[in-house]
């Protein structure tokens, strides 16, 4: 029997809750399953993933197969950098070591990635503001043309015709 790490869908119509869960591969994407190792809520900003760690390292030692989803998930939270140094055979104070490292460049990352969106945001709304005296100029433009227009018409109409003059 092939064991797979995948998700399994849950939650209503268009708001996914995933679970993440060892199965049969040859069972369906939402049928039987062996047992519940996460969560995965993708909803959130950032997402949510709760991890059961020992039990994935279990899944793994016995020949498990994380999809390519479920691997990234692993990656995004540490366990996979966990999972090759294990395999490696580093002993406990190596893989400690290495995962403060990673967790360090990590937060670092975490927090350009905040400033680039920050900077982006701002730089949005620096746009918005240039744009926006560009369109009531616009707006005024037409505003002015509107009321020269109307003059117009209403000029033709108090000017009457000849054949309206002797009319009267």
């Amino acid at each position: 029997m092939a064991v797979k790490l995948r998700l399994r869908r849950m939650g209503k119509k268009k708001q996914p809750f995933y679970r993440i869960v060892a199965a049969d591969s040859r069972a369906a994407r939402n049928g039987r399953f062996i047992e519940t190792i996460g969560t995965y809520d993708p909803l959130v900003k950032p997402y949510k993933a709760d991890l059961k760690e020992d039990r994935i390292f279990y899944w793994l030692e016995n020949g498990a197969q994380p999809t390519e989803t479920v691997k990234s998930l692993f990656k995004n939270k540490g366990l996979w950098l966990k999972w090759d140094l294990k395999k490696q055979g580093a002993d406990e104070a190596k893989i400690a070591e290495e995962f403060s490292k990673w967790s360090l460049l990590r937060e670092q990352k975490m927090q350009r990635l905040a400033a680039q969106e920050a900077q982006a945001q701002k730089t949005k709304a620096k746009q918005a503001a240039e744009a926006q005296p560009e369109e009531t100029v616009e707006a005024q433009k037409t505003a002015v043309d509107a009321p020269e227009a109307a003059t117009v018409e209403e000029t033709a109409a108090e000017v009457k015709s000849p054949e309206e003059n002797t009319a009267e």
